[in-house]
C-alpha cells in the first residue's frame, strides 16, 4: 500500500506548452515517472489478488473487465492538464463508481488499496468542505460493503476503517503539502525571476544616466572649450603671416574637425536616450521553461523614463504567468515599437483563451498602472486563440 501513497506527489499541475507538445509531455510522464509506476504497481497487486492468476481466487471476467476500467478511468484523471476540467470530473466521478462496484463484488484484503488511490485524486480535484465530504461518503459506504457483502463483525470493520481512513488521511496530507511546495516553488521563481529583471533594468537605468551625464559635459564643456579655441586660432592667424600663419589654420582646422566629430558622438548618445528593455525581459522569462519568448523590439523604441519601463515589464511577467497558468501556450511573442509620440508593447500568446474574457486581478492591477503615466491596455482574443495584450505609453522626454 505504500506505492499507492507515492503517486501523490507526482500529481501537481504541469505548465507544458501547446496542445501537441502537452501531449507528448503527458505521454512520456505516465510512461516514464516512478510515481506514475507505484500507482500502476499498487493496482496491479489489486488485481493479482482478485483475479487468480496464481490461482489465489476464482473471479470472473467482468471482475477483470471492472479493474481495466478503473486503470483507464485512473490513467484520465493523470491526464488532467490536457483532457480539461469537465472529462476528468467525469472520468472521476466514474473511477469513484468503479472503486466501490470493485469493493462490492470482491471481498479482498487488498482492493482497499483502491480507496487510497481514490483519495489522491479527492485531493487533487476537491477543497477541503467538498473533500471532507467525499472521503466520509466513500468510506461509509465502505462500511456498509463491509457490513453487508463482507459480513464483518463489528470490531473488525471498525479495525479496518481505522486502518483504511488513516491511510487515505496520511495520503491526502501528502497530497496538499506536495502542492503547497509546489506552488511555493512557483512563488520563488517568480519573485526571482522579477528580482533579476529588476537588476537589469537597474543596470539600464545607470547606464542610460551615465549616457546622458556624458553627452551633456561633452557638449557644455568640451565643446564649449573647443569652440573658444577655434576662434582664438582663426583670430591669431589673421595677425600672423608666412609659415606659422599655415600651421595655424591647419591647427584651427583640425580643432573644427574635433568640433565636429564632438558633436557627433553628442547626437549619437542622445539617440541613444532611454531604457533598453531587452535584456531585462530576458532575465524575466529565463526561470519559465515554457511559455518560450520571443522577442521583437525596435531599435527606436526606448523607453524614456524608469517609471515606465518598470510597468511595460511588469506588463510582460504578468503576461507570462497567464500564458504558463491559463493557456497553457507554447510561445510568447512580445513586440515593442516606436509610432509617432507612443510606445506600443504587444503580446500574443498560442495558447487557448476563453471566447469572453474577464481580466483578473494581475490585469487589471496593469492597466490601472499604465493609466497613472498616461497609458492603455487592451485585452482581447487574438487570432491564434491565445490572450493578446496591447499596451501604450506617451513618448515624454527626457528628465
Amino acid at each position: 500500500m505504500t506505492c499507492a501513497f507515492a503517486v501523490v506527489v507526482g500529481r501537481l499541475p504541469r505548465y507544458t506548452g501547446g496542445m501537441n507538445e502537452q501531449w507528448k509531455q503527458a505521454a512520456r510522464e505516465l510512461l516514464t515517472d516512478p510515481l506514475a509506476w507505484a500507482s500502476y504497481a499498487a493496482w496491479v497487486a489489486v488485481w493479482l489478488s482478485v483475479t487468480g492468476v496464481f490461482g489465489w481466487s476464482t473471479m470472473r471476467w467482468w471482475v477483470d473487465a471492472l479493474l481495466v476500467l478503473f486503470l483507464l478511468a485512473w490513467l484520465g484523471c493523470l491526464l488532467d492538464d490536457v483532457i480539461g476540467r469537465r472529462l476528468v470530473d467525469l472520468l472521476l466521478a466514474a473511477l469513484t463508481v468503479l472503486t466501490l462496484a470493485i469493493l462490492w463484488v470482491t471481498p479482498s484484503g487488498s482492493t482497499p488499496i483502491l480507496l487510497i488511490l481514490l483519495a489522491t485524486q479527492f485531493a487533487h480535484r476537491f477543497e477541503s468542505p467538498a473533500l471532507v465530504a467525499a472521503l466520509v461518503a466513500t468510506n461509509v459506504v465502505f462500511a456498509a460493503i463491509l457490513v453487508l457483502v463482507w459480513d464483518a463483525n463489528p470490531r473488525n470493520v471498525a479495525l479496518s476503517l481505522m486502518g483504511f481512513v488513516a491511510f487515505q488521511l496520511f495520503a491526502v496530507m501528502v497530497m496538499r503539502n506536495a502542492r503547497r511546495a509546489e506552488q511555493m516553488a512557483e512563488q520563488l521563481r517568480s519573485v526571482n525571476a522579477r528580482l533579476m529583471a529588476t537588476r537589469s533594468l537597474l543596470d539600464e537605468t545607470a547606464r542610460d544616466r551615465e549616457r546622458l551625464r556624458l553627452s551633456r559635459e561633452l557638449h557644455d564643456v568640451a565643446g564649449h572649450k573647443l569652440t573658444a579655441l577655434k576662434l582664438n586660432l582663426r583670430g591669431l592667424a589673421r595677425n600672423l603671416e608666412g609659415s606659422v600663419a599655415g600651421q595655424i589654420e591647419n591647427a584651427s582646422a583640425l580643432a573644427d574637425e574635433l568640433l565636429q566629430d564632438l558633436r557627433s558622438v553628442v547626437r549619437h548618445l542622445r539617440e541613444s536616450e532611454g531604457i533598453d528593455l531587452v535584456e531585462s525581459l530576458e532575465e524575466l522569462a529565463r526561470p519559465f521553461p515554457r511559455p518560450r519568448l520571443v522577442l521583437d523590439v525596435d531599435d527606436t523604441a526606448r523607453v524614456p523614463r524608469a517609471d515606465q519601463a518598470e510597468v511595460l515589464l511588469r506588463v510582460v511577467q504578468e503576461a507570462l504567468t497567464n500564458a504558463a497558468r491559463h493557456g497553457p501556450a507554447e510561445t510568447l511573442r512580445v513586440r515593442l515599437e516606436r509610432k509617432t509620440d507612443r510606445l506600443f508593447l504587444t503580446i500574443g500568446d498560442d495558447g487557448r483563451a476563453p471566447d469572453r474574457i474577464r481580466p483578473g486581478h494581475g490585469l487589471t492591477g496593469m492597466r490601472e498602472r499604465l493609466a497613472e503615466l498616461g497609458g492603455t491596455l487592451e485585452i482581447e482574443r487574438g487570432a491564434a486563440g491565445g490572450l493578446e495584450l496591447v499596451a501604450t505609453l506617451p513618448l515624454e522626454p527626457y528628465p
